[in-house]
Parts: C-alpha cells; structure tokens; sequence
C-alpha cells in the first residue's frame, strides 16, 4: 500500500511539514510494510517557503527581521535554481522562469509578519507592521535572484504593505515633516506627504495568493479578515475610511489608477497586495495551484493508493476552497480512497471514499486541544488504520 500524506497547518499548533512527519509515524507503527509519501502543503502562509525550496532542493537563508508589533524575529526564505522548478510551475511563473538559468527567491510573509508570531492578547491590526517583509524582500533582492516569489497568507497586519515598502526605500511624513516610522493604522491619520522609491533595478514580484477580496467594502480585508487580527467593532468604519483615503494616496503617488484598489486579491493579507501591486508592479498567482505545481501533486496523488490529508477545521467551506479541499477532490475524482483528520470535522453530508475523524475529543477545551494536537492527531491516526 502506498500511501500519500499530504497535510496543511493545523492553525496555531502543528506546521504542514510536522504533521505529515506525525500522521507518517503513527501510519507506520500501525502499518509497518506501508510505503509514505509525506507531501506537506500551504496555499502562501507558514510554511511556503520551507516547503517550497526543500522540495526544489534549494537553500534557506536566515536573517533577523522585525516582527508585526517591533520585536525582533528570526525568519528564513529560500534561495532555488530555477531549472529545479517543475515546468508546470515555471509556466505559472512566466518570463522571469522562462530560462533555466538563475535562481529565484522564495518569501513568506509570516515568517515575519504572522498572526502566528503573536500571542492572541497581543494581536491588533492597528498596531502590526510589515516591515519584517519588506526585509526579507530586500535581502532576497541582494541575493541577485532573478525573481521572487512572495508567499502572503496568514499576516497580522492591515497596514497596505507601507510598512515592507518603508523597508524598500519609501519615506511617509505628517504635517510638519516629522517622520513616520514605522507607520501603523493608528497613525494614518497624521499621513501627509509619502516620498521615496524603491531599489531599481528590483527583481519582479510574484506573490502566491488565494484570496480574491478587493481592498474596501463588504468584502474587503477589513470586513473579511479584520476580527481575527484584532479589529475592535468601534474601531472599523474610521479604519474603513482611513484604508479609503490611505489606499488613494499610494495610487496617486505610485501613478496607479484608484481602480487598482477593487482589484480581486488587492486586499489579500491586510493589502500588502495593493501596496506591492501599486510601488512593485506586482503580479498575483493563485496559490495553491502554483505550490501543487511545484510540488509535483497530481503525479504523486496517480501514485498513491490511499490519501491521508488534514487541517485545523474541515467543513463545506475546506471542499470549495485550496488544500486539504483540494487534495480531497482530486483524490476522489481518482479513485482513491481518502482519510480527513482534523481538530473539527463539520461535514454535513456523507462523501462516498471520504472518511473523516476529529482528532479532538468532544468536550475538550480549545486551548487544551490546540497544545495535545500533536498527540491527538498520532493517535487518531493509529486507531484509524491498525489492523483489525
């Protein structure tokens, strides 16, 4: 039997590459002669850049950054030869891939700049900066890759990216010339003059991205992802009009039309899209279809006999959306037989070749569940495929 293990995160508790290394241990003390695959997974957030260059045989670099709220971090990103790019992907990556000569760079964003770098009580969009990123685009720069590729989920921030832009060169100012640094949401509104540029030559900026919310509106990246870095309800119509006026005064002085802001995916991870779209020309790639690429999934998924996959919270959305979703289909559109583990299993209806577990026992306390997941995700997965 052989058997693909193909996990995303399980949010604020296990990295993809942890448990897939997890499920594949249990897997083999319940199943000893079973051949594995481990194939960890990410759409952009943590884990992009691991994932990615190990699985082109690359190198990670690591550096000192600045984390979402000033504190010093410690983060890597990936350095690949292209010609160690899958052609599949290297199509996705267009002209910057076309040679097989050069190397590109590999960045996340949450190495630096996550929601997972912070403690809950410390999350607070108004206050969280990515700065960090910006650092890591300019260090991958110095590298003389040929283009980099910007992996964007999982952010704490909702700064427009003015903060990675201030780490690449661009000044901001209030009303007597006294500078901005680092300038967060809460200091918006002292913004009057923004001066400087970017490094020329810079690489091209490629960013894995997902999300399809423009910047503003019902379902701008205020309304969709605001709650979960922090927003607090009497702080969102002012943030939504700062954002508006914020966001107009980038367009004007980078030389983009204000259309860019309801651009689909220009407020993906707080709108560092919109910033790097409009200072970098940036261009937007869909995420998880550019990682199964590069990762070779749908020649490992023809190889496999069964898929074991999982995440956090697997419900209706995770089946319409990237990852686990997509490996679930696709694996079913094959045949396979298909195993879910997640913390939570919200399903509301039966899938033939599916079978899903919740790791978590009913009952059991969210924190508790978070910091025993990797012992509860082992043992779900022994019980499920022992013998007899």
């Amino acid at each position: 039997m052989r058997v693909l293990v193909a996990f995303d995160k399980f949010k604020d508790s296990i990295p993809a590459p942890t448990a897939c290394a997890v499920a594949a241990d249990a897997i083999a003390s319940a199943r000893g002669g079973w051949e594995l695959d481990e194939c960890p997974l990410s759409d952009g957030g943590e884990g992009f850049a691991d994932i990615l260059t190990r699985s082109a045989e690359g190198t990670l670099r690591r550096v000192e950054a600045t984390g979402p709220r000033g504190e010093p971090v410690a983060a890597a990103f990936g350095i690949v030869s292209v010609d160690r790019i899958p052609d599949a992907a290297r199509a996705m990556l267009g002209p910057a891939a076309g040679r097989p000569e050069g190397s590109f760079a590999v960045v996340e964003m949450a190495a630096a700049s996550g929601l997972a770098l912070l403690a809950p009580e410390r999350r607070d969009l108004m206050r969280a900066s990515s700065v960090g990123t910006g650092q890591l685009l300019l260090a991958a720069a110095a590298t003389g890759a040929r283009a980099i590729l910007l992996g964007i989920g999982g952010s704490a921030t909702h700064d427009l990216g003015l903060g990675a832009l201030s780490a690449l060169g661009i000044r901001y100012c209030g009303a007597g010339g006294e500078a901005l640094d680092p300038l967060v949401p809460a200091d918006w509104r002292f913004l009057r003059e923004i001066s400087g540029s970017i490094p020329s030559p810079f690489p091209p900026l490629l960013i894995a991205c997902d999300v399809e919310n423009p910047l503003l509106g019902r379902r701008g990246a205020l309304a969709a992802y605001g709650a979960q870095k922090g927003l607090r309800p009497a702080d969102a119509a002012a943030l939504e009009a700062e954002t508006a006026r914020v966001a107009a005064k980038v367009c004007r002085y980078f030389g983009q039309p204000d259309e860019l802001i309801g651009t689909p995916g220009a407020g993906a991870a707080g709108g560092i899209a919109f910033g790097l779209m409009a200072a970098a020309k940036a261009r937007l790639l869909p995420g998880f279809d550019l990682v199964s690429s590069w990762i070779d999934l749908d020649d490992r998924l023809s190889a496999a006999d069964m898929v074991i996959t999982g995440e956090g919270r697997f419900d209706e959305t995770s089946l319409s959306g990237k990852g686990p979703g997509t490996v679930v289909r696709r694996a079913l559109a094959q045949g396979k037989l298909v195993h879910v583990f997640a913390g939570e299993v919200a399903l509301a209806r039966k899938i033939p070749g599916l079978l899903t577990h919740a790791i978590s026992p009913a009952g059991m306390p969210l924190r508790e569940a978070i910091a025993e997941a990797p012992a509860l995700l082992s043992e779900a997965v022994r019980d499920a495929l022992s013998e007899g």
